[in-house]
């Protein structure tokens, strides 16, 4: 499991770019990614944050878990290690080796308790990432 660590040492308790970003514009789009970010900012004491490639990024300790971004029409809700994640109701995209998204739309409702469940379940697989490092 060591070798799926994305690590980032900067990474603080509260980041204020990252409000920054998630008060501007699109509004629409960034208020669906707060919403979101908030929750991953919840999972734990041991939650730090920064902006990684534009957009906000949160870690246990320096191990990047999760991340939210906005672009034209749509926002995404991305797990580092999403691919290792159980996911019963088909809410992650991507093909990648590890990364995995929800993509999320205004208007187009979503299962919102298996995103929550996505959400612990990125925290906690984290957890125990860095347990057996």
């Amino acid at each position: 499991m060591k070798d799926a660590l994305l690590r980032f040492p900067e990474a603080i308790e509260h980041d204020p770019d990252i409000d920054v970003w998630l008060n501007s514009e699109p509004y629409e789009l960034r208020s669906i990614a707060r919403k979101w970010f908030a929750l991953m900012r919840q999972c734990g004491n041991d939650v730090r944050e920064l902006m990684h490639d534009g957009c906000p990024t949160a870690c246990i300790g320096d191990a990047a878990f999760g991340y939210v971004n906005t672009f034209r029409s749509h926002v995404n809700v991305g797990f580092f290690n999403g691919a290792a994640l159980k996911d019963p109701a088909r809410l992650l995209v991507g093909t990648g080796i590890r990364m995995r998204h929800v993509n999320l739309m205004p208007g187009i409702e979503i299962d919102g308790s298996a995103l929550t469940a996505l959400i612990r379940a990125a925290y906690g697989d984290m957890k125990v990432r860095l347990f057996v490092e």
